[in-house]
C-alpha cells in the first residue's frame, strides 16, 4: 500500500497573492516587500496578480488581511512589517497581537497568510534579515496556495464519488 504525499509546489503560475505591507519601520519594510515581489515573480506569478496595500503599522496589517481575504479575489495572502524592540512592554503588544491577528483571519477565512512580520531586538537585525524573510514569505504563499488548491480538488473529487441517493 502506498502512501500519497503532497510536495512542495513552487509554481506560482496562475496564482493572484495580495501582500499587506506596513509603512512603520519603512526601510526594513521596503526590503521585505522588495524581496517578496522578486520571489513572486521569480516563482512565476504574473505581475498583474500581485496586489500590495500599506497599512500604518504591524496592528493594522490583520484588518487589512481580512478584508483582502473577503474578496476572494487571491490565493493566498503575505503580511510583511517589523517590530523592533523598544524600551517598553509596546513590542510584545504589537508582536502578539499582530501575530495572534494574522493567524485568526488565515483560519477565519481558510485562505493561506504568509506571516513575515519580523520582530527582533536591533535595527540592524531586522535590516540583515528582511531580504531573506521577504522571499521566504512568497515561497510559503505559493506553496500553501498550491496545498489548499490540492486539498480543495480532494474533496470535489470525493462529492464525484458518493453515490447518489
Amino acid at each position: 500500500m502506498t502512501i500519497d504525499v503532497f510536495e512542495a509546489d513552487a509554481d506560482g503560475e496562475g496564482l493572484r497573492v495580495g501582500v499587506v505591507q506596513a509603512r512603520f519601520n519603512e526601510p526594513v519594510c521596503n526590503a521585505l516587500r522588495e524581496a517578496c515581489i522578486a520571489e513572486l515573480l521569480e516563482l512565476g506569478v504574473a505581475r498583474e496578480d500581485i496586489f500590495v496595500c500599506s497599512v500604518p503599522g504591524a496592528l493594522e496589517i490583520p484588518f487589512a488581511l481580512s478584508q483582502l481575504a473577503r474578496t476572494d479575489e487571491f490565493d493566498a495572502l503575505v503580511a510583511l512589517g517589523a517590530v523592533i524592540r523598544g524600551e517598553t512592554y509596546h513590542f510584545e503588544v504589537v508582536s502578539n497581537e499582530s501575530a495572534a491577528g494574522i493567524s485568526r483571519v488565515s483560519v477565519d477565512e481558510a485562505i493561506p497568510i504568509a506571516n513575515a512580520v519580523l520582530t527582533t531586538d536591533t535595527d540592524e537585525q531586522a535590516i540583515e534579515r528582511a531580504a531573506v524573510k521577504g522571499a521566504e514569505a512568497a515561497r510559503v504563499a505559493i506553496e500553501m496556495a498550491n496545498l489548499a488548491a490540492s486539498i480543495e480538488s480532494l474533496s470535489e473529487a470525493s462529492e464525484f464519488d458518493a453515490p447518489q441517493a
